[in-house]
């Protein structure tokens, strides 16, 4: 089964930014990856055909459709590293974490499963980008976290919050961190979208561009 068939449940482009971008330039193949929130299978097939052997982990097997291996845990669950064997040169968790009760408790179980050279790629909405502050000045309220964006969004992520508190309680630290889309913003109309790029362009902080944080994490030591 081609990865093009299976449904890719995040923004645009955001797998093949990963496999191009993001992967050749922390972790290579061969090795063993754990997709967790695997979904329908689609990011476990580009896995698979890069070089590792992959085990994706998912609370909804009716869903999955990929060829590779597949555990059923609820991520949810402090405990769910233990239904994963070993560990892996590789985690990823593409927009799970925000839709996590626990991001904090999460991240100590990928911890937990990642080999002590693993690197972790998680991605997850950017709350604070530019778009976002914006809107929150307006309504009060957290762009792609209200009642216009994905439903079962529970957990915004922080940047510093990530950083200060929940990866040092993990045991894990940010290696690097990328916007995506770089430059700019896909969730918004064309107009809106160019003109906040413009912006976002010229001022100092990196973290006001991008509608996703792609992440890159490491164990400590």
């Amino acid at each position: 089964m081609s990865e093009g068939v299976l449904e890719e449940r995040t923004i645009g482009g955001l797998h093949d930014f990963l496999m191009a971008r993001i992967l050749p330039a922390y972790v290579r193949p061969p090795g063993r990856a754990a997709d967790l929130g695997a979904g329908s299978g689609a990011l476990a097939v580009r896995l698979n055909a890069a070089g590792w052997h992959v085990v994706a982990a998912d609370i909804d097997p009716q869903s999955y459709r990929a060829p590779c291996a597949f555990v059923q845990v609820d991520l949810n669950d402090p405990d769910f590293p233990s239904a994963l064997p070993g560990r892996f040169d590789l985690v990823t968790a593409v927009e799970v974490i925000e839709h996590l009760e626990s991001p904090a408790r999460f991240l100590k179980g990928v911890a937990q499963i990642l080999a002590p050279t693993g690197v972790a790629i998680v991605t997850t909405p950017n709350v604070e980008n530019l778009p976002g502050r914006l809107w929150f000045l307006l309504t009060g309220q957290l762009r792609m976290m209200d009642r216009r964006g994905e439903p079962t969004h529970v957990s915004p992520v922080f940047l510093d919050l990530l950083c200060r508190k929940w990866l040092p309680a993990a045991g894990l630290q940010l290696r690097a961190r990328h916007p995506y889309p770089e430059q700019g913003f896909r969730v918004s109309r064309p107009a809106v979208r160019w003109a906040l790029g413009a912006v976002a362009a010229l001022l100092p902080s990196p973290g006001l561009r991008g509608d996703c944080h792609v992440l890159v994490l490491k164990p400590v030591g």
